[in-house]
């Protein structure tokens, strides 16, 4: 069956899920870490992203970005892989496959719906059992956008700047949105669409990206949403 081309719509924001091949580390020391992040920053300003928010995961990858042109996103995980490939590669004295393959992405609506992306995503590592607040895990955006750190690589999205009149009125009403729990079944849906190469928003946003695309943006599959690992 041929593989479903992926639904991108430039200046529309969009969810990445990368993984290690056979859900294997891809990160192994600090420096791994650094190097990806350092790589994504040099390669989202080449080929025309914006980077909301990420968490760096043992065995996996979140990105919430905008991009600019129809290939900007494709041509900033291609590289981005190769470079950190080789790095791996020469670092570890290894070769063969370190990524699963294609990335997995959805669109994602703005209004209403950006923000519960970005805080799935930032929650990663308290789902997973290794923190127990988002503060406490360096490799993610959430001490950026909740807390005021440094981080050249993000560019706020106009919906989280809406949050405040300052930086610190931003971070503040922010980081509030922490202090509930994500619902278990929007965090199922993000995964289900992410992994389908679905669409994250209203039934009007579908009905419009739809359109726009002139294809099929939804799983079309009744019954519940099927469980799937982040």
């Amino acid at each position: 069956m041929p593989r479903r081309s992926r639904l991108i719509l430039p200046e529309v924001p969009l969810h990445i899920i990368q993984r290690g091949n056979n859900r294997k580390a891809c990160f192994f020391s600090d420096d791994d870490y650094k190097l990806y992040l350092d790589s994504l920053e040099r390669y989202a300003g080449e080929t025309g992203c914006e980077v909301h928010a990420y968490v760096l995961m043992t065995n996996h990858v979140h990105l919430l970005l905008t991009p600019l042109e129809d290939a900007s996103a494709g041509a900033l995980m291609k590289r981005l892989g190769q470079r950190y490939v080789q790095y791996v590669n020469r670092t570890y004295k290894r070769s063969g496959t370190l990524w699963e393959g294609r990335f997995r992405s959805c669109i994602v609506e703005q209004e209403n719906y950006l923000l519960t992306c970005q805080r799935y995503i930032e929650l990663n590592p308290v789902r997973a059992g290794m923190v127990e607040t988002p503060g406490e895990y360096r490799w993610s955006s959430f001490r950026a956008n909740a807390l005021g750190e440094d981080d050249c690589l993000l560019r706020p999205h106009s919906i989280y700047k809406g949050l405040g009149q300052t930086g610190k009125e931003r971070q503040a009403a922010y980081k509030e949105l922490f202090n509930d729990a994500l619902e278990p079944e929007l965090a199922d849906e993000i995964r289900q669409v992410t992994n389908g190469n679905f669409t994250f928003g209203s039934k009007e946003f579908k009905k419009e990206m739809s359109s726009k695309l002139g294809r099929r943006v939804t799983s079309g599959k009744p019954g519940r949403p099927r469980k799937i690992s982040a």
